[in-house]
């Protein structure tokens, strides 16, 4: 095709999608409307995905858990692991991986004065935890831990609610030890938490991890060892080293320690591919019937042509441009109200009035969306392309239009 053909098939396309304004300008607010959604609202399903991604992590879990083999079954203290050799040692320094910790962890039970809860008693190292899981950041009553050798203990808010007691106040804890007996000791309370789930406060109180190990007699051993990485994408990496050095330990990464979240995450993943196609197949019929009603409004013009000479290629060319026009300037609109839209919830999202839900959820009442290059690459990628194919039954039809049949039609 010369270049003076591709010129006015760019010309007659352009004049074309702008010889009924009202008609396109209705389209173009369709689609600019449809990408908008789909870009919006994988933002903020993204921003959710995250945001319980991190929250799971950060809730002790880690990137990778090591136990010993049985304890994840039953988190007794029967089930208890020597602390990390050498080896171990050596790649939990490596570059991969960003903090690292041993804990004890163990049912128990916490009684005021007045009243007593089922908890998981969590001995620490409260150095090693910073920057590892949420804990330092949530004490906001009283102080953080100070060393392993803290014999103050942690409460969370609703727990201190339940137990009807407060800060620096005597609470004791009692779980059983290595031989079967009931271990007791009395804490003071020396802070207060808060977590984004109401289930974290409830059910966690954390201790110094020798005074744990004290009490439990358990001497060296742990409970676990949790640790994060540096970039999610080192996980295979770090799990094949630890697996090669601890063949005989649980080595877990949060994929497995979190089946309920990996499914969450499909889940959400699945509804934005369904809402895309609903909204894509929404565009799509508005799109046909624009260029059907253009075509048919054309009949007598595109059969003139043909009888001048023009082929049925240079036919199909023009209305699939003038498709790819209308997709073009509708994907800018709604990709430019989209990013709008997502900058001014650069704040959050507040969804408090739905707090108690999505905190069931382990989501937190303030969303951040989150912009994902290829969730913005697909959803402009589906409506241009499909678009596109479903354009070409109109192209077809104006290319097939017998000249003579076309001129007489009235």
């Amino acid at each position: 095709m010369s270049t003076l053909n591709v010129r006015l098939l760019y010309t007659l396309a352009w004049r074309n999608v702008w010889r009924n304004h009202r008609r396109t300008f209705v389209i173009l607010v369709a689609i600019a409307f449809g990408i908008w959604s789909m870009v919006t609202l994988a933002a903020i399903m993204r921003g959710m995905i995250e945001q319980q991604v991190r929250n799971v992590i950060n809730n002790l879990t880690g990137h990778i858990q090591v136990h010993a083999v049985g304890y994840r079954d039953d988190p007794v203290v029967d089930n208890s692991m020597p602390p990390p050799g050498p080896h171990m040692v050596e790649v939990l320094r490596g570059e991969h991986v960003r903090a690292w910790s041993t804990r004890v962890r163990v049912p128990a039970v916490v009684a005021s004065e007045r009243e007593s809860a089922g908890v998981t008693l969590v001995g620490i190292d409260p150095e090693a935890e910073q920057g590892l899981s949420f804990i330092a950041e949530a004490v906001t009553e009283g102080r953080y831990l100070e060393s392993s050798g803290d014999c103050g203990v942690l409460l969370g808010r609703k727990l201190v609610e339940r137990l009807e007691t407060s800060l620096g106040k005597r609470v004791v804890l009692m779980s059983q030890d290595v031989d079967n007996e009931i271990a007791d000791r009395g804490f003071r309370v020396v802070g207060v938490f808060d977590a984004n789930m109401e289930a974290t406060e409830t059910g966690y109180v954390f201790t110094g991890r020798s005074v744990a190990q004290e009490m439990l007699r358990l001497g060296e051993n742990i409970s676990e060892l949790a640790l994060v990485a540096r970039d999610r994408q080192d996980l295979g990496a770090v799990l094949q080293l630890l697996v090669r050095v601890a063949p005989g330990l649980d080595i877990q990464p949060w994929t497995k320690l979190e089946p309920l979240l990996v499914l969450t995450v499909k889940m959400y993943e699945a509804t934005m591919l369904i809402w895309f196609v609903v909204v894509f197949l929404a565009m799509s019929f508005g799109l046909v019937n624009t260029l059907l009603m253009a075509v048919f409004e054309r009949t007598r013009e595109i059969g003139l042509f043909q009888a001048l000479g023009m082929r049925p290629g240079f036919l199909l060319s023009q209305v699939l441009l003038e498709s790819l026009t209308v997709l073009m300037i509708g994907l800018v609109m709604g990709n430019v109200l989209a990013w709008a839209t997502i900058a001014s919830l650069a704040d959050g999202l507040n969804l408090s009035a739905f707090a108690e839900g999505l905190e069931w959820a382990g989501i937190s009442s303030v969303i951040y969306p989150l912009i994902s290059a290829s969730d913005v690459i697909s959803a402009n990628l589906l409506v241009l392309v499909l678009g596109i194919v479903a354009s070409l039954y109109p192209a077809w039809r104006a290319a097939r239009r017998v000249p003579v049949e076309a001129i007489t039609r009235i």
